[in-house]
């Protein structure tokens, strides 16, 4: 993975981002956009007049990143906002437990192994928001991540039913990780927010409050701390009022075996601890990252959040061929 630096206004930080690509002489001009489809470039006119409402600094960003790889900004817009909208091959699970005084969170981000030298861990420290670190396919956007009050997410993607103009899966987590401080602070920012995806977020703070997030275009439900101690997110709804945007595909990705896998190994942690947490990304416990390379996707890094300390471990790459290394950027002042 690669190791970005952010600082400075969303321009700057997105222009210096862009500039050092174009010294290294990668282009974003290849992106895989359907440029002349119109129900696309109508959904992401629609939604940049939403982020120009609730976050015009993120379209700042982007228009950085465009102008230093020097590229219309339209194009990069169209890729990014109408990411998650559209059907899109990031599968992943996350994780988060709170019991006997000990929070994790923890998550597996699979994705295409083609493109894994273009995934970024990034540190982020721009001016008036959060300090965070967080994870991605696709600059701008984050997967998971923690900011520097202890609140930290993570998302899988659902294949939408419904979509309307709005914040995406990467765009939500990337908006809490900057403004947020607490789970009690990001619920509240998802109702006010417009959704046009479909996903699951999890999300867990320093003070032991941990949560599940179900939500799309049309409705959002949230289970907050159960008696069990933990809620889990695969790429399919649970939730009550989120069945009916279930969509009747073949579950080809093993969702319901990770989801399974860690539901029946969290229900019988009663301690959890460091070690716990990577045996299960690591799929020691059951399937979670046993995909067959070949094929073109595997678990390409897996997050560890330890809530109670503030470390962070990640693994870049299959965490059952990769170790885990703490990551001080964040906690490195």
């Amino acid at each position: 993975m690669n190791h970005s630096e952010f600082k400075g206004t969303h321009y700057q930080s997105g222009y210096e981002f862009g500039s050092k690509r174009l010294k290294a002489g990668i282009t974003l001009n290849t992106l895989p956009i359907l440029f002349n489809e119109p129900e696309r470039l109508q959904y992401v006119r629609e939604s940049q007049k939403i982020y120009e409402v609730y976050y015009p600094e993120i379209l700042e960003e982007i228009e950085g990143v465009a102008d230093g790889v020097q590229m219309d900004s339209q194009i990069l817009m169209t890729f990014l906002l109408s990411m998650y909208s559209y059907t899109a091959n990031n599968f992943c699970t996350s994780f988060a437990i709170h019991k006997n005084g000990k929070t994790f969170l923890g998550r597996n981000s699979d994705f295409a192994c083609h493109l894994e030298e273009s995934y970024d861990s990034c540190y982020y420290s721009l001016d008036d928001c959060y300090a965070f670190i967080g994870n991605t396919t696709a600059f701008t956007q984050m997967e998971d991540g923690i900011n520097e009050h202890g609140l930290a997410a993570g998302l899988t993607f659902i294949y939408p039913v419904v979509r309307k103009p709005g914040f995406n899966a990467g765009f939500l987590v990337r908006y809490i990780l900057e403004k947020c401080r607490n789970v009690k602070e990001a619920i509240e920012t998802l109702k006010r927010l417009p959704i046009g995806s479909s996903q699951t977020l999890v999300l867990a703070d320093r003070y032991g409050d941990i949560a599940l997030v179900e939500c799309n275009a049309e409705n959002i439900e949230v289970q907050y701390a159960p008696e069990n101690g933990f809620v889990v997110a695969a790429n399919d709804f649970h939730l009550p009022t989120m069945t009916t945007y279930k969509v009747p595909i073949e579950d080809g990705i093993h969702s319901k075996e990770r989801y399974q896998t860690a539901f029946e190994a969290l229900t019988q942690c009663d301690i959890p601890d460091i070690p716990f947490i990577k045996k299960l990304l690591s799929g020691e416990m059951g399937f979670m990252c046993q995909y067959d390379r070949k094929l073109g996707m595997d678990t390409v890094w897996s997050s560890l959040y330890d809530l109670n300390t503030g470390k962070i471990y990640r693994a870049e790459g299959n965490p059952s061929r990769t170790d885990f290394q703490e990551d001080h950027r964040l906690n490195k002042e």
